[in-house]
């Protein structure tokens, strides 16, 4: 009996020092694996890191744009569903556009009637030159008359008082004398009638440009109204464009409120394209972050929607101002209180080419994180 108790005492004393030893071996292991995993760590934060600035305030966004019409009507036909893929350009709405159309052709008529007074301005003006032209003529002419009868007035005047010398010397009969009288009169006539001819056409040559400068002013009008036209014309054109609203750019339809048979007026939200091929993210680092990061370094993006799906990208710029300056109500920190709250600046982040990921939609959450390696 008592050989077989010492023998199971003995067996009890192995055990328990056999455990000894594993759990001695067992923390000698998970020390020398926490030492590991310590140096490891160590490593990683010094070589890797202590260059990683990270946030998980970031998120997705895109310059999407309301859609609104620019002119009153009704909604002839809606040309796109929800959640549509449109490109540049394509009819997103189409307006009633009767009215419009009329307008147009009043335009229309309108101009033609402006070309047509203006045509007839610059023949009324062409007219009026030619008239000028020939007033021109005509006392050039008239002064070569009063020119010929001076000197026929002046040769008449000279034989009368040669013949009056003459008669008084008894060398002339005074036939001969009246006979040069009678010419000296009738030249003198000749000449004022040839001088008053000359200022008669000087007058007309005024009337003729006075006539001249009216059918200018006439034809200045009439080519104001024809511009005035062509502008009505091009505000007409413009309006029957703006029947057909169109994409701004390539996106994605949402919000779409419009509906057919219904009025318009301009500024009015109709829809929203949603550019998701030109997305990026907007991350709001700390103002201890933001040392070291620089415009074109490497971003590594986790996308919360995709379970931490890694994605590439580059910062791109900073904020001007932390959101504070830019809030609806900004604090005034110079009142009351104060209690120092380290800021965030908004960082935009470009994405790289993609390589065939799933979307990436505006309004996904995103943990961003910033090589700044090459900046230390």
């Amino acid at each position: 009996m008592n050989i077989a108790a010492h023998d199971i005492d003995h067996g009890q004393h192995q055990a328990q020092a056999l455990r000894l030893r594993r759990k001695r071996r067992l923390q000698l292991a998970a020390g020398v694996a926490g030492l590991c995993a310590a140096v490891a760590a160590g490593g990683y934060w010094w070589l890797q890191g202590r260059f990683l600035e990270s946030t998980d305030d970031a998120y997705v966004r895109a310059d999407w744009v309301p859609i609104s019409a620019r002119i009153n009507g009704y909604v002839a036909q809606v040309l796109v569903d929800d959640d549509q893929p449109v490109k540049a350009g394509q009819v997103l709405v189409r307006m009633d556009d009767r009215d419009y159309l009329a307008h147009r052709d009043q335009a229309r008529a309108a101009v033609a009637e402006a070309d047509a007074a203006a045509l007839a301005g610059q023949a009324s003006l062409a007219v009026a030159q030619d008239r000028v032209a020939e007033q021109q003529a005509a006392i050039a002419q008239a002064a070569a008359q009063a020119q010929g009868s001076r000197a026929e007035f002046q040769r008449a005047s000279l034989d009368r008082q040669r013949y009056q010398g003459l008669v008084h010397d008894q060398a002339a009969s005074a036939q001969r004398l009246e006979s040069a009288e009678s010419s000296f009169a009738q030249a003198r006539a000749t000449l004022d009638a040839a001088v008053a001819r000359q200022h008669q056409q000087e007058l007309a040559l005024n009337v003729a440009r006075g006539r001249e400068t009216l059918a200018q002013a006439a034809l200045q009008q009439q080519v104001a109204r024809q511009a005035q036209a062509r502008a009505q014309l091009a505000l007409a054109d413009h309006a029957l464009e703006d029947t057909q609203i169109r994409a701004p750019f390539d996106g994605v339809v949402g919000q779409r409120k419009v509906r057919e048979r219904q009025y318009l007026s301009p500024g009015l939200p109709l829809l929203a394209v949603v550019p998701v091929q030109q997305a990026y993210v907007v991350a709001n680092f700390k103002e201890t972050q933001l040392q070291h990061m620089r415009a074109g370094q490497p971003v590594e993006l986790r996308v919360d929607t995709y379970g931490g799906q890694r994605l590439h990208g580059h910062v791109a710029s900073f904020s001007p101002g932390s959101g504070a300056v830019f809030a609806l109500l900004p604090s005034d920190n110079a009142t009351g209180n104060f209690t120092k709250i380290v800021q965030r600046f908004p960082v935009r982040i470009l994405l790289d080419a993609p390589q065939g990921q799933a979307p990436i939609l505006p309004g996904m959450s995103v943990v961003a994180t910033v090589d700044t390696r090459d900046e230390r």
